[in-house]
């Protein structure tokens, strides 16, 4: 998969490029955070769903429960796996569906409850919202024969929504990364070269971080190639297969140097690093 884009299920590929501090923008619909986590003592979180379009927009509001591919699509399932600990029985949630102004914003409300008896590890559903149809308008056979017109047809209006994923935190939690299968791949039609290489997560939590890219050739300083943010590994996943497409200034050859990769904390968790491996090109 590339890290540069990616859609839910196989056959396609999201953009990878966004960061918690700018909110999630599809249509006319951002929502801001793009992802809660709820842990220690926190008990309650917000989510703000702006509506940036010139009509009002309905929208309603689902937890649903997904597990994570090795290329990083998301699979929907109706019952848990091997390893998979959803967090929908401890959510509640307020609004269940919204009406937003246009230029306007509503907060969604989430609340947590623990059992006494929850066990240690974490927990995660994701909050969709889902865009209603809007029944108005001249978009029906019967509406259309009212106005007189002799031709039938049917008005197709695309239903935009978004989802972001609940994580809720009990007890202790420990994430172990490593990275693997370094390989650089060849350029492919108007795509430049690649660095493909595998992600490797152990413990009972998430890994969740920015990933980078650098060249340095035999004897020279290093340069950045390339660069993905809010990349994660949810639990259970052992592994996440990926590759990032590089950008390779004009004149420089990869070859006679080191492709490093690098796998560390967002700055608002600490920046610390989780991984790092290397590829030598002769």
């Amino acid at each position: 998969m590339y890290l540069s884009s990616f859609l839910p299920g196989r056959a396609g590929l999201l953009t990878l490029a966004l960061c918690l501090a700018a909110p999630l923008a599809l249509a006319d619909l951002a929502l801001y955070p793009t992802r809660i986590v709820l842990e220690k003592n926190q008990r309650a979180a917000q989510v703000e769903l702006m509506n940036n379009g010139t009509t009002p927009e309905t929208y309603r509001i689902n937890l649903v429960n997904r597990r994570m591919g090795e290329t990083g699509e998301f699979i929907a399932l109706e019952a848990p796996g091997p390893g998979d600990q959803f967090a929908d029985a401890l959510l509640r949630y307020s609004p269940k569906q919204v009406t937003v102004q246009p230029g306007s914003s509503q907060t969604v409300r989430i609340l947590v409850r623990k059992p006494a008896d929850l066990a240690p590890g974490e927990y995660r559903s994701h909050l969709q919202f889902d865009r209603v149809a809007d029944s108005a308008g001249a978009s029906s056979i019967e509406q259309s024969d009212k106005s007189g017109d002799k031709a039938i047809g049917v008005v197709i209006t695309a239903l935009v929504g978004a989802s972001i994923p609940v994580i809720v935190r009990q007890g202790e939690t420990q994430v172990s990364v490593t990275l693997t299968d370094l390989a650089l791949l060849p350029a492919a039609g108007s795509a430049g070269p690649a660095l493909g290489f595998q992600i490797n997560r152990s413990g009972n939590r998430s890994a969740y971080g920015d990933l980078a890219v650098r060249f340095t050739p035999n004897g020279g300083k290093p340069v950045e190639l390339a660069k993905v943010g809010a990349l994660a590994v949810y639990v259970p996943n052992p592994l996440r297969r990926a590759r990032m497409t590089l950008q390779v200034p004009p004149g420089m050859a990869l070859a006679g140097g080191t492709l490093s990769l690098s796998y560390r904390e967002r700055a608002e968790a600490g920046g610390r690093m989780m991984a790092q491996a290397s590829l030598n090109l002769p």
